[in-house]
């Protein structure tokens, strides 16, 4: 489960600071704040994260008395910043990779070319595997600089801003999706009792009867799940 900054314990919140804010998860964590969180009350290392590096892990290691290990390969490897870009001829606008993007650095629509914003990508690759015509690529964007020499505390901090802000609609609309779900529903269910023939083919008055009990327990379930 992800962890909002302002939730994190002192500690934590130290850690979380030095951290790049790529949410790209390689440490094993759903976010970076997580990841903070874990090194400050469970005792996680503080070499599971390949976007900071080594200079990354030097950081860490100052402020936590940890020691500074070399990064571990499970996690991945210091490497180049890169890019993810779409391959538009081919993008079938399936959303699947603006859902995936930890900071709101795809624009696009459903069944519309998508296209990715150059300047906020943290390069995560997190969009990758989502893609289910693989047409999106990566290409490196800071050749012979790695970790904390090719992504500055700027950067850093206009990511994490980016994905708060989209944690917090993500949050939203996942509070407001019940609601709109049963106000749905009662909305049929009352059509289906008082003008039937506007929002059902069925004409069979035992097929509708049916249909209107399908739609009443439908509507109960969404209300128990909310409640």
């Amino acid at each position: 489960m992800s962890l909002a900054a302002q939730d994190l314990s002192p500690a934590a919140r130290a850690i979380h600071a030095l951290l790049p804010q790529t949410q790209c998860q390689r440490c094993g964590y759903p976010d970076c704040a997580s990841y903070a969180q874990a090194i400050a009350h469970e005792g996680i290392p503080i070499n599971q994260c390949p976007p900071g590096g080594d200079e990354g892990v030097q950081r860490l290691a100052a402020l936590t008395g940890q020691a500074a290990l070399p990064l571990n390969p499970a996690n991945g490897q210091e490497q180049e910043r890169t890019m993810a870009f779409i391959d538009e001829d081919w993008c079938i606008g399936c959303t699947l990779c603006i859902k995936a993007c930890p900071v709101d650095a795809i624009v696009g629509s459903s069944k519309t070319m998508h296209t990715i914003i150059e300047s906020v990508c943290t390069g995560c690759e997190l969009c990758i595997p989502v893609c289910p015509v693989d047409c999106i690529e990566i290409e490196i964007t800071t050749p012979g600089r790695t970790g904390w020499q090719a992504w500055d505390q700027r950067q850093a901090d206009n990511a994490l801003e980016r994905y708060e802000k989209m944690s917090i609609r993500r949050s939203i609309y996942a509070g407001e999706r019940p609601k709109m779900l049963e106000k749905t529903l009662q909305d049929k269910l009352q059509a289906l009792q008082n003008f039937p023939q506007t929002v059902s083919k069925i004409t069979d008055s035992a097929e509708l009867e049916k249909k209107r009990r399908f739609v009443q327990a439908a509507l109960d379930k969404a209300k128990a799940s909310r409640a």
